[in-house]
């Protein structure tokens, strides 16, 4: 089942969102779904995420509504249980997951695909200003920080550089998605 779980994760500003939409519109026929992310941050911004506040988060979390959920940046993730029969269905699963969880989500979805989108720090400091969410000191802040990721012996790891043209970057995210959709 967890097989056909894409896991997508890199650091902010990596274009994480641009290279799921650019799939969104590709692989629709393939079977593959793409879950939303469930976001304690007001919607807008060019993510699609439902936007909830921390009382609703909580309430979802307490009734055991997330399949994944973490913290980051002051705000609460969450992936909805709804993943799992889309699972169990033989969909292919698609979610936009964070670095420093992948060990928390490979322990529930041990044979999920990680795809680490990657970008170099010019281009990644470039889209967090074009975001205008930081200011230049919490933009260097938040470069200098790195999310390290560990992944365990047999994990499934995918890297997609996203430095250039999303059509590029974007292709090979379709290739990988493709993939794992036909088996």
């Amino acid at each position: 089942m967890s097989e056909r779980l894409i896991y997508v994760m890199g650091p902010s500003g990596v274009g994480k969102d641009s290279l799921l939409g650019y799939a969104r519109g590709r692989v629709a026929d393939d079977g593959v779904v793409f879950a939303h992310r469930y976001i304690t941050r007001p919607e807008g911004g060019g993510e699609n995420h439902v936007a909830l506040t921390d009382a609703e988060f909580d309430a979802r979390s307490r009734c055991g509504l997330f399949a994944l959920q973490w913290r980051s940046h002051m705000l609460r993730y969450g992936i909805g249980i709804e993943i799992d029969p889309w699972l169990a269905l033989g969909c292919t699963v698609v979610v936009n997951g964070s670095r420093a969880y992948v060990g928390d989500a490979l322990a529930r979805y041990p044979r999920m695909t990680v795809v680490h989108v990657t970008a170099p720090p010019h281009v990644l400091a470039a889209r967090l200003a074009a975001r205008a969410r930081e200011t230049r000191d919490e933009i260097a802040a938040r470069l200098a920080r790195s999310a390290p990721f560990v992944l365990p012996d047999g994990a499934s790891l995918v890297t997609v550089e996203n430095g250039g043209k999303l059509d590029d970057a974007g292709g090979a995210f379709v290739d990988v998605v493709r993939r794992i959709a036909r088996g």
